[in-house]
């Protein structure tokens, strides 16, 4: 029999669905959202709707299963939309990144050979753009959009087998950030900051995004990526006639690569600074950080604002270099700015929580809705465990796996206490086998 601490988070997980039941039609759909939640957050190894269904307490037929991710008509962003409002927690750092799905056909919709994160090479897999706010050691999913490669959006016949509505066209990862970024803030969080890879941060509509909304933000940039030192003037070319000369305005200083910047520091600009991610041993590297204004608007007669240039090199003679662009106040710390620069760690740890305990990348269906539809069921499966985490309890917080191990146990004993007959078996195979349960 369950007992009360039991029936209790049972109690609370029917509260915590509540709150969507209204982005659900009819209660066909209203209870296939609670069997897809218990079968993502289940015993069952394999995240496949087959091996899920089979393990809730109350089955409907496999057809109504499929159908209420592949076909029911329910809005996946309206759920997203939900969950945002309901988060417990209102503000804290934005972390925008990328996520790969390997996979081995070639019919799942948006799959190509591309970079995979997955993997470290290319690969066959999906790709997703996600943004997850990060506050009080633990992650909160916000968003999560599929990439399509050129391939998909242009073939009409692909397009009408995986269901690709009209308005998901051809998007460069950084637009489909920013679309996050604009559903965001008509959620009304609070941004403390923003964090991304050089995916987002080589992007100067990206970072100009960011600089309007007053945000600041920590990107990674690629090596190649050209900046002046400081603030450049803008003169203009009086040897030329007007009115070229009055259009024509010259930085005073040449644009530089930041590698070659940074090669050319004096070994007295760095400094040895240690961080720590989250509970994690710390890390150290050497810094150095220099303001810059980035090469990218003076050609319209304007300049893009000055901003912090964070070098960083890995310790040893092959240490690894890698360049930052920081929006901070001129008076911030060196620790500070390092700081918030490996605040993206936390990402890592969010994909590999949701993948490996909640079959992020487990989805089989091939459809455009099908994925989304998986996709933010995962996020709202994800964000009740993260509420769980957060319940007062002796000593220090659970981790994400001890937190989810608790509800799998209660939901294993749900479903012995369901089907008596699976009980029967366990007990025969023990004594037969001489079994250690």
């Amino acid at each position: 029999m369950l007992d009360q601490h039991a029936w209790a988070l049972l109690r609370r997980l029917t509260r915590w669905l509540d709150q969507f039941k209204d982005c659900f039609g009819h209660r066909a759909q209203r209870l296939s959202l609670r069997q897809y939640i218990d079968g993502l957050i289940g015993d069952s190894g394999r995240k496949s709707m087959a091996a899920m269904l089979a393990r809730v307490t109350e089955p409907t037929s496999y057809q109504a299963f499929q159908h209420f991710i592949t076909d029911a008509p329910w809005d996946a962003d309206s759920v997203w939309r939900r969950l945002r409002e309901v988060l417990p927690i209102r503000q804290g750092v934005l972390v925008f990144d990328e996520t790969s799905f390997p996979k081995q056909g070639t019919h799942s919709v948006g799959v190509a050979r591309q970079y995979c994160g997955a993997l470290g090479k290319v690969a066959n897999c999906q790709v997703a753009v996600t943004a997850a706010l990060w506050a009080d050691q633990q992650a909160w999913p916000l968003g999560a959009l599929l990439y399509l490669p050129e391939a998909w959006v242009t073939d009409p016949a692909r397009r009408q087998a995986a269901r690709i509505p009209a308005s998901a066209g051809l998007s460069e990862k950084w637009r489909l950030a920013l679309t996050l970024w604009r559903r965001i803030r008509a959620a009304r969080l609070t941004v403390t900051a923003v964090v991304a890879d050089a995916e987002y941060g080589d992007n100067s509509v990206f970072r100009a995004t960011l600089h309007r909304a007053r945000v600041p933000y920590a990107v990674g940039i690629s090596p190649t990526l050209t900046v002046f030192r400081g603030t450049p003037r803008l003169r203009v070319d009086r040897a030329l006639p007007p009115p070229r000369n009055r259009r024509a305005g010259w930085p005073d200083q040449p644009a530089v690569s930041v590698r070659a910047l940074s090669a050319a520091l004096p070994a007295r600009a760095w400094r040895r600074v240690s961080w720590r991610n989250g509970s994690n041993p710390p890390w150290e590297a050497d810094f150095a950080a220099v303001r810059v204004t980035p090469a990218t608007d003076w050609r319209h007669r304007r300049l893009a604002p000055e901003v912090w240039l964070l070098c960083e090199r890995g310790l040893g003679p092959t240490g690894r270099r890698k360049h930052y662009l920081v929006a901070l106040p001129v008076t911030t710390s060196l620790r500070r700015l390092v700081s918030l620069a490996h605040q993206r760690w936390a990402i890592e740890q969010h994909y590999q929580d949701l993948k490996s305990e909640l079959g992020f990348d487990h989805f089989e269906g091939r459809t455009y809705p099908g994925w989304q539809h998986h996709v933010v069921l995962s996020a709202v499966a994800y964000s009740f465990l993260q509420v769980e985490r957060r319940r007062r309890r002796p000593g220090p917080r659970l981790t994400f796996p001890a937190v989810r191990a608790i509800v799998q146990e209660v939901f294993t004993g749900l479903l012995f206490a369901s089907r008596p007959t699976y009980l029967t078996w366990l007990q025969q195979a023990q004594a037969k086998y001489h079994l250690r349960i």
